[in-house]
């Protein structure tokens, strides 16, 4: 795996030795929901050595919490630049503050629902299972959203078609995902993290 630039000195480095010490980065809320929705530094690095295998893509993290994969990412990977779009501020906000602390210059945060942007304006993907929490029984972030069936589907049906755009060669990591959102044209490659971690290339 590549080293991650030095750039912001030993002192940034320290957040990126163990999800615990990354964690120190949001207040304990935030911190509380991080085993069950936010992304493991580990798996971070590992999708994004595949998904950044060459300098200056944009990677997209669909439904990007408080910005844990995407920091991650710009940390690992600076010659690359990482955008993150959730619907809901709050954590939106959470993941600039942590950002401020950390001074990556190759992250942005988008305050929106994913059906809002066009996916054509990135090059490579991250789905976390973004849309599961739709799902009754499921436990969720919070209730500042709205949940069901109907939306589940909603929102992987427009991934899909969005993904069924993309050219040959569009790389696509997915974590603990039921793989509605992924078109057929798109070919496993690889796998970590037991096969819950899958990397995608559309043929």
């Amino acid at each position: 795996m590549s080293t991650p630039s030095n750039i912001n000195g030993l002192y940034h480095d320290k957040w990126f030795r163990s999800d615990y010490e990354f964690d120190q980065l949001y207040p304990l809320y935030i911190r509380q929901l991080a085993k069950k929705h936010w992304t493991p530094i580990g798996v971070a690095r590992s999708a994004v050595e595949f998904l950044a295998a060459d300098n200056g893509v944009k990677i997209l993290d669909i439904g990007s919490g408080a910005g844990k994969f995407c920091l991650s990412g710009a940390y690992y990977k600076p010659q690359s630049f990482f955008y993150g779009v959730e619907q809901r501020q709050s954590l939106v906000e959470q993941a600039e503050a942590a950002n401020f602390i950390l001074e990556l210059k190759n992250v942005s945060f988008i305050n929106g629902n994913v059906t809002e942007l066009d996916l054509k304006n990135y090059d490579h993907f991250y789905f976390y299972n973004a849309f599961y929490e739709n799902l009754s029984g499921n436990d969720t972030i919070d209730q500042t959203v709205d949940y069901s069936g109907q939306l589940y589907n909603y929102y992987n049906r427009f991934v899909y078609r969005q993904l069924d755009k993309k050219p040959a060669g569009t790389r696509l990591a997915t974590y603990h995902s039921m793989e509605h959102e992924v078109p057929r044209d798109f070919h496993v490659v690889g796998s970590a993290e037991g096969n819950i971690l899958k990397f995608w290339i559309k043929v």
